[in-house]
Parts: structure tokens; sequence; C-alpha cells
């Protein structure tokens, strides 16, 4: 039933599963109609994803941040305060002002205190830059061998020159083996995200990023089972090509090598809005909208298409605002000061002035000393993205904060 429900929505009146046949003699090889059980091997593969991911970071990616000199910054530890560890463990790590003064009269502690600890405390969780280092390296070589095979594989197509070419006899459009893995490798790559995003480093958009993984898989798998195949590898084609330009601004960025990540960010920006704002729009949904009705008479999946590439467009809009301004900024200021992208990680407004949190002279300083004070939050080392474009949308804080936050 539902297989049937997905061919009536996503094809044109007439055209049932009974019209699709399993295998199609083409040429001198053998291809394929897309059939919905085919997207089964996903599960395992992203699976398998998984599994290599552990083995890339562990053997590749960390040697690698070694090599090229990434450093992790040493946070402040808080002190071993067990009532105030099991509160952590229940309830919010950051609690409201009024929890705070309930705290602090429960324990006999300031509330200044108590806001330095957790926010020690929750410094104490933040990833390290290795971590986010081989979390970038790893979509960085996914995306750079997708965009390489993919690229390898369409650019002989007539359709990657012609889109008129992705409805030319739609839907009964045989699918090469090549494009066929495309599709499977990228969806599955989607779902072994969505299954480490517990796990992987939280950013300030957590909930937004599983949205997207989402959207993304649901937009995959129905274009795949309606067959717009053709039109859906080039969407994935323009997507990948300006993400492992992001992935290794990023790596550079967390190395310290600023000029390298400059020169990265400025050719993402390029290749971002290019495709995004020129290419996508003008030919993607154009064709989709306008060219595919040359062939077919709208129906349910006509319209669905279109209104998730639509949504998609809307999302670029916004990012390349975004960039736009990040890159007036690095242009007229020669520095980013903040970055409002959402590839900041979470809890970037803990990064603050500690030091005026500490008890002043003659004030009860409870269950910990001044020992950790002044003097344990001097920095030798100023933040790297301080001077870097990336700045806020690989980690940390305002370049105009005046105390530094590592040891």
């Amino acid at each position: 039933m539902i297989g049937c429900g997905i061919r009536t929505t996503g094809s044109p009146p007439g055209i049932g599963w009974k019209d699709m046949e399993v295998g199609v003699e083409v040429g001198q090889g053998r291809a394929r109609y897309p059939m919905p059980r085919d997207l089964l091997v996903t599960l395992p593969l992203a699976l398998c994803f998984i599994a290599l991911r552990c083995v890339f970071e562990r053997i590749i990616a960390l040697p690698l941040s070694t090599r090229l000199g990434v450093k992790d910054r040493i946070w402040t530890e808080a002190p071993s305060i067990p009532r105030l560890e099991a509160f952590c463990k229940q309830n919010n790590p950051q609690p409201s002002q009024s929890e705070l003064v309930g705290l602090a009269r429960q324990y006999g502690l300031s509330q200044r205190q108590i806001q330095t600890w957790f926010r020690h405390r929750r410094n104490q969780q933040r990833p390290s830059n290795t971590r986010k280092f081989c979390e970038a390296s790893w979509r960085f070589v996914f995306y750079l061998v997708a965009f390489t095979a993919g690229l390898a594989s369409l650019i002989d197509t007539k359709w990657f020159w012609d889109t008129r070419e992705c409805w030319n006899g739609y839907p009964k459009q045989p699918v090469a083996e090549a494009h066929y893995w495309y599709y499977i490798m990228e969806l599955g790559f989607y779902l072994s995200l969505l299954l480490c995003v517990s796990v992987d480093v939280k950013r300030k958009d957590f909930k937004e990023q599983i949205v997207h993984h989402i959207a993304t898989i649901f937009l995959i798998g129905f274009s795949y089972c309606a067959n717009f195949l053709r039109v859906g590898t080039l969407v994935m084609l323009l997507h990948d090509s300006s993400d492992f330009f992001l992935e290794s601004a990023k790596m550079f960025n967390y190395a310290g090598w600023r000029k390298a990540c400059d020169i990265l960010f400025v050719l993402f920006s390029v290749v971002f809005l290019v495709t995004r704002l020129v290419i996508f729009p003008g030919r993607m949904i154009f064709s989709t909208m306008v060219e595919s009705l040359d062939y077919f008479d709208p129906f349910p999946g006509y319209f669905f298409l279109n209104a998730l590439l639509l949504v998609l467009q809307a999302l670029h809009i916004f990012w390349a605002y975004l960039i736009l301004r990040m890159v007036h900024k690095f242009v007229f200021q020669g520095k980013v000061e903040k970055d409002e992208r959402s590839d900041e990680e979470s809890g970037d407004d803990d990064e603050e002035d500690d030091e005026e949190e500490w008890p002043e002279e003659g004030e009860d300083e409870g269950c910990w000393g001044r020992s950790e004070g002044k003097g344990a939050m001097n920095s030798k080392s100023a933040s790297l993205a301080d001077h870097c474009v990336l700045n806020n949308l690989t980690h940390r804080r305002s370049s105009n904060s005046p105390w530094p936050k590592a040891r």
C-alpha cells in the first residue's frame, strides 16, 4: 500500500509499479528502474559508514591533527562539590536566576560562586579542537569523494549539459549503476549523520540539524521512489561542490592555519553563492517547474518536489545573507567579529569573563579558595579564531572579549 501510494503521487497518472521493470538492457550494460525496496540497503550502509568513520578518525584524522598542530584548550576545572554535581546531572546544567538563588541559600554559597562553578562545569564538557577537527575531516573526505565520483559519473550524461534531458521519457527512465550507487551512498551517509547526531559536536542549531537531516533523507528517498534521479543527482552534485571547501576551512581553522582558512572560506563563499543562488534556481528549479511541463502534466509529485526545492532555496538565501555579512566584515574590517551562522558550538554564551565572577577580597569563598582565580585564568595563547574568517563559525567567543578562557 505504501509503495502504491508513492507511485500514485510520485508519477504521472496511469503509471504504476507493474509498468516499471526491475531491469532493462541499455546498450552494452544493464540498468534498473528505481524501486522502494532498493532503499533498504541504506540502513546497513549507514552502520558501515559509522564503523568506517571510527576507524578513519582514529587511524588518519587523529595523527593528522597532531601533525597540523591542532591544540586543545585546557579549561579551569570546577571544584568537586557532590551536591552541585547531583543537581547538574538531574536538572539543567545552566540554572536560571531563581535556581541560583535557591542553590545559594541551600548550600551557603554566594550566587557568584554558584554561577562560576556551573560555568566551569559546562566548559569541561566542551568538545576539544581535536574532536572537532576529526569530525570535520571525516565530512571533508566524504564530500570530496562524493563530489568527485558524482562529477565523473554525470559529466558524460546528456542531462548534465541539457536539463531538459532530465524529463525526456519520464518516468520510465532506467537508472545506471553508477547513479544508483551515488544516490544510495548519499542517503546512507545522511542516515549515519542522523544516527550519530547525539554523540557528534552539539551546536546551537542542534534541533535544526536534526530537522535538516530528516528533511534531506526524506527528499532523497522521495525523489528516488518517484524516479526524479536525473535532476536529483544534479542537485546533490551542486551541494557537494561547496561543502568540502567549508569542512576543509574548518580543519585549517582548528589547526591555526589562518591564511589557508581565509582562502578556503573565500573559495567556499564564491562556490556557494554561484551554485546556490545562480545555478540552482536558474537551472534546477527552472527545469523542475517549467521545462518538465513540456513532457507531462502537473501531478501531486510535481508540486511536492518543487515545494521541497523552494524551501531549500529559501535556506540558501538565508545562508547566503549571513555569508555575505561575514565577507563584508572581512573585506572592510579585516576580521569577523561575530558569525551568526548556525555552525557555532553550543554554549558559546558561556565564554564570558569568569574573572569578575570570583569572590572579591574579604568575601566568603565557600568550598573553594582563590587559588584558581586570576593566575589560573591567564593564558599565553589567544584564540585561533580571533583572526580567522570563520571565527565563531567553528568555535569560540567574540573577539571583543577582554579575558582569555584557556590556561
